[in-house]
C-alpha cells in the first residue's frame, strides 16, 4: 500500500492506494485543511495513524519547485523534504513531485467524462502536451512522448513577466508595479489575484462598484469567493465582479497559449485547477474571453486554432501522484486500469 498526497496552500489531500484498485480508487481518502497544521510530517502521521494500514512508501504532490528533493511550498510557510518524512514515517521511499507536474502524470490516463472540450483542434498522436492550473495560484507543466509513452516536466513559467495584450492590462500592469514592483503571471492570473483585479477595475471607474456587494467583502480577509460568487449569480451577476473574472480568464488565455507555442503543445492544452473548473463553465462570455487572447499570437494565430483545448473538471494531482507512485513500485502495465 502507498500514501499519496496533493498538498496545496488550501488544503491537503491525502489518500492510501493499491496497484489492485488502482489509482482511482483509494482504499483511504481524508482532506485535510492545509492552514491549521505546522508541516506535512503532522498531517501524514495523523493520517496514517487513522487508517491503520500497512504504508510502503509515499508520493506527494506539493504547490512549488522541487529541488534535490526538498521544496519550500509556493503558498504555505513549510518546508517538505523526501528525506526527513521518509524518516518521520519510516517508509521506504518518499517521493515528491510538483503538483501540476502530477496533473500532468494524471492526464494520458483521463477518462472521457474527466474533460470538457473548448476547441477540438486537430491533435498530432504523440505531440507535447500542455497544462496550466489555475487555483489558489497558477501552476504549469508539459508532457513529451517517448515513443512509447508520455513523460510529465514540471514549470514554473507562471512566474514569468506579465505581458499585457491590450491598453487595459497594460494599465492593470502599472497599477501592480506601483503596489508590488514585478509582476508575474501569477500575480494577475490566481485566485488570490481576483481582489486585485477587482480594485484596479473599480479604481478605473468604468463600473460601477455595487453597494452591496461593496459592504459585504469590506472586513473579508478574502475577498476572492464572494466576488467570484458574485461574478457567477446566474440570475443577476454583478458587472464589476464579472468584469474582474473575465479579465482574469482572458490573461489566463494569453498565458495558456505562450505555454502551447513554448512547448509546441501539438497534443493540446489541458486546463487545470479550483478556479478554471470554478469559472470557465459558467461565467458569462468566459469561454470567448479565454479563446479570444489564446488565438491571437501574430502569424502563428492559425495554428492555435487547430490546438486542442480541453479543461479538466475535476482535481486529479492525487490521482497523477497515485500513478507515479505506482508505477515507480510496480510495473507501468500493473497500474494502467
Amino acid at each position: 500500500m502507498l500514501l499519496v498526497g496533493d498538498i496545496g496552500g488550501t488544503k491537503t489531500d491525502l489518500a492510501v492506494v493499491t496497484a489492485e484498485r488502482g489509482p482511482w480508487l483509494p482504499v483511504a481518502q481524508k482532506r485535510f485543511p492545509s492552514g491549521d497544521y505546522l508541516s506535512l510530517e503532522d498531517i501524514a502521521r495523523e493520517f496514517v495513524a487513522e487508517v491503520k494500514l500497512p504504508i510502503r512508501g509515499a508520493c506527494f504532490a506539493v504547490a512549488g519547485p522541487v529541488i534535490n528533493g526538498k521544496a519550500a511550498l509556493t503558498n504555505l510557510p513549510w518546508i517538505v523534504e523526501e528525506s526527513a518524512l521518509q524518516a518521520a514515517l519510516r517508509l521506504e521511499f518518499v517521493s515528491l513531485l510538483n503538483d501540476v507536474e502530477a496533473v500532468a502524470a494524471a492526464v494520458p490516463h483521463l477518462r472521457p467524462g474527466d474533460v470538457s472540450t473548448l476547441q477540438d483542434g486537430e491533435a498530432v498522436p504523440g505531440g507535447s502536451i500542455a497544462v496550466i492550473a489555475a487555483g489558489t495560484g497558477l501552476g504549469e507543466a508539459f508532457l513529451t512522448w517517448d515513443g512509447s509513452r508520455y513523460h510529465a516536466y514540471p514549470s514554473e513559467g507562471s512566474h514569468n513577466d506579465f505581458g499585457p495584450t491590450s491598453p487595459r492590462e497594460t494599465s492593470l500592469l502599472q497599477h501592480l508595479q506601483a503596489r508590488f514592483g514585478r509582476v508575474s503571471y501569477e500575480r494577475v492570473c490566481a485566485g488570490k489575484a481576483i481582489p486585485d483585479l477587482y480594485d484596479f477595475l473599480k479604481d478605473e471607474g468604468l463600473t460601477p462598484e455595487s453597494p452591496e456587494l461593496a459592504a459585504q467583502i469590506a472586513t473579508m480577509r478574502d475577498r476572492t469567493p464572494r466576488i467570484v460568487g458574485a461574478a457567477l449569480d446566474a440570475r443577476d451577476p454583478d458587472p464589476l465582479a464579472l468584469a474582474a473574472v473575465n479579465m482574469f480568464v482572458a490573461i489566463l488565455g494569453a498565458q495558456a497559449g505562450n505555454l502551447a507555442l513554448t512547448v509546441l503543445a501539438t497534443g493540446g492544452v489541458y486546463l487545470a485547477g479550483g478556479m478554471a473548473q470554478r469559472i470557465l463553465p459558467v461565467a458569462k462570455g468566459a469561454r470567448e474571453s479565454f479563446l479570444s487572447t489564446f488565438h491571437v499570437k501574430g502569424r502563428l494565430s492559425p495554428f492555435m486554432s487547430r490546438v486542442p483545448v480541453h479543461l479538466i473538471l475535476e482535481s486529479v494531482a492525487l490521482v497523477g501522484a497515485a500513478f507515479a507512485a505506482l508505477e515507480r513500485t510496480y510495473s507501468a502495465r500493473s497500474v494502467s486500469a
